[in-house]
């Protein structure tokens, strides 16, 4: 209850002290011991703590697979939150991986229009997003949208994740205009049905305002983008990774609408979050390097322009496929920078 409220301090207290509890009367492998694991590693998946969620996962795997049949849910379950953790830490061949398993068995035990298939149809199609396969992403959340339309009529919000999912992949198409309608379908749904202070609406407001953006429409876009902030500094904590995003999208308009002291000051904010939360080759850190080698050559200042250019490219390097949009983006921008470096 607490979690699904986004109380996650008390949520974090109550699973730990049910934890200590069942590990005084259970033997080690009790399949009761792995629903705290999973419980304690989703709370801190939701405060942005992802390394510690990935370590409580991989200890209820790790009892799931001794107590329970290979195909159990609550295996496919470990699978798919283990694959969440490294998804979020930016690790997405792992987490791939641990999606691709958690279907398999899903697919073997379930019904064809159970809403766990739905999640990890969707799962999987995030990954594909992160990893520039916005076709592909889109034929995952279109099966999720589908199972979620048969069966959950009288529960928008799983829908309206899938319309999200699904205006996500058209931004990345660049098909704005697609973009833009499913991502408003999921924010009235929304509006109506989550209180006001709700992560998801903040994901959609900060979902419109990336579109808005995209289409040249900077006043909108920081409407949305600062709806978006308002709530996740209402609600997260001081580190939370979707804040950092938030100072970086603000500061994209800001660069944009060439307020760039402003931009510079934000973009710094969001890469020390980044520094705290997250590995060092997220793919979030190149969003951030790339960002501020931005405002540097647009100042004029093309060495400092160069330097944070190529370490945006190194990190999408090691992080991204190498036919990914970002890293031929970032080729790019090193050759603009040295044309007007070196003259």
């Amino acid at each position: 209850m607490h979690r699904s409220m986004g109380e996650y301090s008390q949520a974090l207290s109550f699973h730990k002290k049910t934890l200590e509890n069942r590990e005084k009367f259970l033997p080690s492998n009790h399949p009761d011991l792995a629903q705290s694991f999973n419980n304690i590693g989703l709370v801190h998946h939701n405060m942005g703590q992802y390394s510690d969620a990935l370590s409580f996962h991989q200890k209820a795997l790790e009892i799931r697979e001794k107590a329970l049949p290979s195909n159990h849910s609550d295996v496919a379950q470990s699978y798919n939150n283990i694959g969440s953790a490294y998804h979020s830490m930016g690790q997405y061949s792992e987490a791939l991986l641990c999606y691709r398993k958690a279907l398999e068995i899903r697919e073997e035990i379930l019904a064809p229009n159970h809403l766990d298939l739905a999640n990890s149809y969707n799962n999987i199609g995030g990954v594909l997003d992160d990893q520039g396969e916005y076709s592909n992403a889109l034929l995952f959340y279109n099966k999720a949208l589908e199972i979620h339309r048969k069966t959950l009529p009288s529960n928008p919000c799983s829908i309206a994740i899938s319309y999200n999912n699904i205006g996500e992949a058209y931004r990345g198409l660049e098909k704005y205009s697609e973009a833009l309608e499913f991502h408003q379908k999921a924010l009235e749904i929304r509006e109506k049905n989550l209180r006001e202070n709700h992560s998801e609406l903040a994901q959609s407001y900060n979902n419109i305002g990336l579109v808005y953006h995209k289409m040249g429409q900077n006043s909108e876009a920081l409407i949305f983008h600062q709806r978006a902030l308002e709530i996740r500094e209402k609600t997260l904590t001081p580190n939370h990774s979707d804040l950092a995003n938030s100072y970086n999208n603000i500061a994209s308009v800001f660069d944009d609408q060439r307020e760039y002291s402003k931009a510079l000051s934000l973009y710094n904010k969001a890469l020390e979050i980044y520094k705290k939360t997250l590995p060092p080759n997220h793919s979030s850190f190149a969003i951030s390097w790339n960002n501020i080698a931005s405002v540097y050559y647009n100042i004029g200042k093309y060495s400092d322009a160069l330097a944070s250019f190529e370490c945006a490219l190194g990190i999408w390097q090691r992080s991204l496929p190498a036919e990914h949009p970002y890293i031929q983006t970032a080729r790019n921008n090193i050759e603009l920078v040295k044309k007007n470096y070196y003259k």
